[in-house]
């Protein structure tokens, strides 16, 4: 007979190595979803206790505390007193701590205990608090707080076999003994501070600290967040970042390239011609496959954002940025959302939770689309490739990368200035609170945890490519297709077609900026998805055009446009709300359809501004 399903759940502060003890433990067993009836990301995964137990383990957004000041500590806190809807109360909860740091999270586990809920401390990292030379009394701090403890190193193989062990003996004990009292209530600020005294004085007892600490964090923090050298150093980073996105990724986007237009060409040599032959060729693969070969592009992204995060740069950047942000209207805390949002603004709004005050939160939703997300990349990635000679400045630098920089720099800057404003004119009597950010150790990124995270999110892009963006390829290729031209028609077969009457239906509004009607038909369906307007512009290009245009659709965009109208674009998409799961994310996190509808107005305005100002000054200058 299968032994029934327990739950437990990982809590703990940020940066205490929840993620890579959860990776240890469930290693590609693991889902990301998100909780019942809110749009944060939660990830689950399973694994089997030495004694066979099946296990459900849920990591939690990292917490302070169960007051509930931001949403991440009511979801937390809701999760282990078992009040979040459709789950089911923990079996057990581990409290992980960093070992070579546990003020907070001994705070936090007094606080836990009062839930009534089967409890452990696990003392994750504790190969790195040996080695700078923190001693910890283990069984003296199991004493001192009443519940057992455990040390763990997750990224090292064994590293959780005790953790395992202890896990099966909770476990069984929990199972005997039943459900304790929960005496849990928010703790006022007096008892929030007692708490804490108390945890100092278990500290002081159980821990002893080197009397010469480790200095390498204090050496490297003297440079990184040197007020001018960190920022430059932090400029530096994000460049190589970007143009890393176009120099590491050709060799592989040439490859998948190859691949897809080899796949088209096969399509096209084994079926007769007709409407089954264009779907294949046209629809499925020039739609699909010209977003799917930008997948390189987005591993690097991510890539560099889960390596920062995990050597524990992230939030020195947060701190550099601070004052910067604070000038624009911004907490501190809203650097990591919009760095977050530079892969995707949903995951980047969705970590606003960590923003205490709402207003500060509000605003940070509010911008956080006009960060550079990775379905921009496809778009910019195709007209800069076909507009844009790849030219090297100074023998040194790519044009092509530094373009896709500045198109990064125009989002940021963009998103600083509208802060600005919203402070201005929506919020001049407030004042942002004092920034305070706890600086983790750094440590070297682990590639078992890089790995999985970065499979994870490719997964999810081609998920997303695989039904999002086919599906509105299918009503393109269906729009694009029909009607069929009448006999004896002279033109190509897609002015004939429902989507051509749409385009020209569009065109007008669209014409002051110098965007065409296939432009037009391609913006459509690109509000599901931004990167839909690429496989929009592959099909609507290659029913127009045959083969050669399915498989050159860039070289075909530098024959029909100006680079008036490409620069317009460009322009566009800096700005543009071309993205419905963002825009119902915004009505989500804010409650509001009314934050929604002024978030879609301000960007389609910035939008067409935009454009419009490109287009015609480009124009003047001789590119139209």
């Amino acid at each position: 007979m299968e032994s029934p399903l327990l739950h437990l759940a990982l809590v703990g502060t940020p940066n205490s190595g929840k993620t890579s003890l959860f990776n240890a433990l469930t290693g590609s067993r693991q889902k990301v979803a998100n909780y019942p009836g809110v749009t944060v990301e939660r990830k689950e995964g399973a694994f089997v206790t030495p004694q066979g137990r099946q296990v459900s383990l849920v990591d939690l957004p990292g917490t302070y505390s169960l007051r509930g000041r931001s949403p991440d500590e009511e979801i937390t806190r809701d999760f282990v007193l078992g009040r979040a809807t459709g789950e089911v109360l923990p079996d057990l909860v581990l409290c992980v701590a960093d070992s070579t740091n546990l003020r907070l999270t001994i705070r936090l586990l007094l606080e836990l205990k009062s839930t009534g809920r089967p409890l452990a401390l696990v003392l994750n990292m504790f190969d790195i608090a040996k080695r700078r030379g923190v001693t910890v009394d283990v069984a003296g701090l199991s004493q001192a707080l009443g519940v057992p403890v455990v040390t763990s190193i997750a990224v090292r193989k064994g590293g959780t076999d005790d953790l395992l062990q202890l896990t099966d003996q909770l476990l069984a004990q929990a199972a005997a003994m039943g459900d304790r009292a929960n005496t849990w209530r928010p703790l006022t600020v007096p008892e929030l501070r007692a708490t804490q005294h108390q945890a100092d004085r278990i500290i002081a007892a159980t821990v002893s600290l080197p009397e010469r600490p480790d200095t390498w964090t204090a050496r490297i923090d003297a440079v990184v967040l040197h007020p001018v050298g960190g920022l430059l150093i932090l400029l530096a980073v994000l460049f190589v970042m970007f143009q890393a996105v176009f120099a590491w990724a050709q060799p592989l986007m040439q490859v998948l390239s190859a691949a897809f237009d080899a796949l088209g060409q096969l399509v096209h040599d084994q079926l007769p011609e007709g409407l089954l032959q264009s779907f294949l060729q046209n629809g499925v693969i020039s739609g699909v496959g010209s977003v799917i070969v930008f997948l390189p592009q987005i591993i690097i992204i991510f890539l560099f954002i889960l390596l920062l995060e995990d050597f524990g740069y992230m939030a020195r950047a947060a701190f550099l940025m601070d004052r910067i942000m604070g000038g624009a209207g911004l907490h501190g805390r809203a650097f990591i959302p919009l760095l977050s949002s530079f892969a995707c603004a949903i995951p980047g709004i969705m970590a606003t939770r960590v923003i205490d005050n709402r207003r500060d939160r509000l605003t940070t939703i509010l911008i956080a689309p006009l960060m550079t997300c990775s379905a921009r990349i496809p778009v910019y990635t195709l007209i800069i490739s076909a507009f844009i000679p790849p030219t090297r400045v100074w023998g040194l630098i790519n044009m092509q990368g530094l373009v896709m920089f500045g198109l990064y720099a125009a989002g940021i800057t963009s998103a600083l200035l509208m802060s600005f404003l919203i402070k201005f004119f929506l919020m001049r009597d407030y004042q942002p609170a004092p920034f305070m950010l706890e600086l983790p150790d750094y440590k070297m990124p682990r590639l078992r945890s890089i790995a999985i995270g970065v499979y994870t999110r490719a997964k999810m892009f081609l998920q997303r490519a695989g039904t999002t963006i086919f599906a509105m390829m299918v009503l393109i290729w269906f729009l694009a297709s029909f009607p069929q031209p009448p006999e004896g028609a002279i033109e190509p077969a897609i002015n004939y077609s429902l989507a051509a009457m749409i385009g020209k239906a569009i065109a007008p509004l669209l014409t002051p900026v110098g965007f065409n009607w296939q432009i037009a038909v391609a913006l459509v369906p690109g509000m599901a998805a931004r990167e839909v307007a690429v496989a929009a512009l592959g099909t609507v290009y290659a029913i127009e055009g045959g083969k050669e245009a399915a498989e050159q659709i860039g070289q075909v965009l530098a024959s029909k446009w100006s680079l008036a109208t490409a620069l317009a674009l460009l322009a566009w998409y800096i700005f543009a709300p071309q993205c419905a799961s963002t825009l119902a994310v915004i009505r989500r996190e804010t409650g509001s359809w009314h934050w929604m509808a002024v978030t879609f107005v301000y960007m389609f305005v910035l939008a067409y501004a935009a454009a419009f100002a490109t287009y015609h000054i480009s124009v003047a200058m001789g590119a139209g």
